[in-house]
């Protein structure tokens, strides 16, 4: 069965044809700015909306058919985070898109209407006002790569207008349908210079309903950019032309003026060189349950220097697709496999040298009284993660000590029960390193340099 996922994934890749790029050098990749809207969600909401979040991707997990422009914060079925700014259409029009790398899926937000004045600018996309936009014909093979709705309407093959159908349902019952598309999109290379996108294929939701794409977790968002590993996702129509190779660096949001994050797309010409050179590299692994994921090994957990005794058993990937660990760009706090949480947070107790909060803030199992002290992150415990290929990982202590209240910080780690879920590296601890999927190789980098300001 393995091997036949694998097989028609495989094939699946040929059925989508390269995107046309108009006029870029061999030389150049596209560098789009990531964004973060504020108010920012509480830590105790964060939480919550990470829970949402990860149950969510873990009922998606079971039903799957193996069938440089900054980025922003948003929240699709989850604390989200991060927005790219995509013009579609001509002429352009602009509009926010979560950046997510557990998803595949490209939609946005679109209205039929044929009198636009009840509808503001920016915040849906009018096809009718698009001299490119082109619907997919439901016999067109991209179709078949898409979720469809349930019935499916028939497909006439001697009807030109055809449509493709498309309907993606989240966990809670939220779902976005419309009409699977092509359309060209308008972004900004690495030499400053605009580049046309002709024929990118996404879906056009002109129903959209429930919390996870229009609530408060969506974050005023108009659609999701998918990032994932299959090949209707953005980073793979592109990564054919540009270099099937995707980065960020996801800046500190609490500085002030907060710096931005870049997403880079291509073959890292946005990257300096002294930064690949301190990348560490670690295999991406497949699991043909979630083939839509970006899974490493994780191998060891350290706390001051000591390795916790963490059975290597609680990092596998089950038969049945559970367990192992994922890198996601839409989860704001870290979870771990709840065996080695529970080590984890023994350890961090032990070796603390603050006082104890005595009421914790809901939803965290460690916090800290930080009053009168000046720089308490110089005298938190430091955590260390090994993963496979000798990568080491050591974020700041300030990407998993987070102030919750005033003068209270508690640790940003949370547990998931392996059996019905998986670890996460969230985006909070992901902050001020260089990541870089590197799709072609199969390998994740990551490096505390190649984050400074372009």
């Amino acid at each position: 069965m393995f091997h036949l996922i694998v097989l028609c994934s495989f094939i699946s890749l040929f059925l989508l044809p390269p995107v046309n790029l108009a006029a870029v050098s061999d030389y150049e990749y596209l560098k789009l700015p990531l964004l973060r809207k504020s108010p920012f969600p509480s830590p105790t909401q964060a939480l919550a909306l990470d829970t949402r979040r990860l149950h969510f991707l873990s009922l998606r997990r079971k039903t799957i058919p193996f069938v440089k422009s900054p980025v922003v914060s948003g929240a699709s079925s989850g604390s989200g985070q991060y927005f790219v700014d995509l013009r579609i259409g001509q002429p352009p029009q602009s509009l926010l898109l979560i950046a997510d790398t557990g998803s595949d899926l490209v939609w946005v937000k679109c209205s039929a209407c044929r009198n636009c004045s009840l509808h503001s600018p920016a915040t849906v996309f009018f096809p009718r006002h698009s001299s490119t936009f082109s619907p997919t014909h439901c016999y067109d093979p991209i179709c078949r790569l898409v979720p469809k709705p349930d019935p499916a309407p028939k497909c006439n093959h001697t009807r030109i207008h055809s449509t493709c159908p498309y309907e993606y349902a989240y966990a809670d019952g939220s779902l976005t349908s419309g009409l699977f598309a092509r359309e060209t999109t308008t972004l900004k290379t690495s030499s400053g210079r605009e580049a046309n996108l002709k024929s990118v294929a996404f879906g056009c939701g002109f129903r959209t309903s429930g919390q996870s794409v229009s609530g408060t977790s969506f974050n005023g968002a108009h659609g999701v950019m998918g990032l994932g590993r299959g090949p209707i996702s953005f980073a793979s129509q592109l990564g054919r032309r540009f270099g099937d190779k995707f980065s960020y660096c996801l800046m500190d949001y609490t500085l002030s003026p907060p710096p931005t994050s870049y997403l880079i797309i291509g073959n890292g010409g946005g990257v300096r060189s002294d930064a690949v050179s301190k990348l560490r590299y670690t295999p991406l692994l497949t699991n043909p349950f979630s083939p839509t994921f970006y899974y490493v090994r994780l191998k060891s957990v350290f706390v001051n220097g000591a390795k916790l005794r963490i059975e290597p058993s609680v990092w596998e990937i089950d038969g049945s697709g559970n367990g192992g660990t994922v890198v996601d760009s839409g989860t704001t706090l870290t979870f771990l496999a709840e065996p080695a949480y529970l080590l984890v947070v023994a350890a961090v107790r032990r070796r603390i040298r603050l006082p104890i909060a005595p009421e914790l803030t809901p939803g965290f199992d460690l916090c800290v009284n930080v009053s009168g002290v000046s720089k308490p992150e110089k005298i938190m415990p430091r955590l260390k993660f090994e993963f496979s290929g000798g990568a080491v990982f050591v974020p700041p202590r300030r990407n998993y000590f987070i102030e919750t209240e005033e003068e209270i910080q508690c640790l940003a780690i949370q547990s998931v029960n392996p059996k019905v879920g998986f670890s996460v590296i969230g985006n909070l601890m992901q902050q001020g390193f260089l990541f870089e999927f590197d799709r072609d190789r199969s390998r994740l980098g990551f490096s505390r340099r190649g984050c400074a300001l372009p």
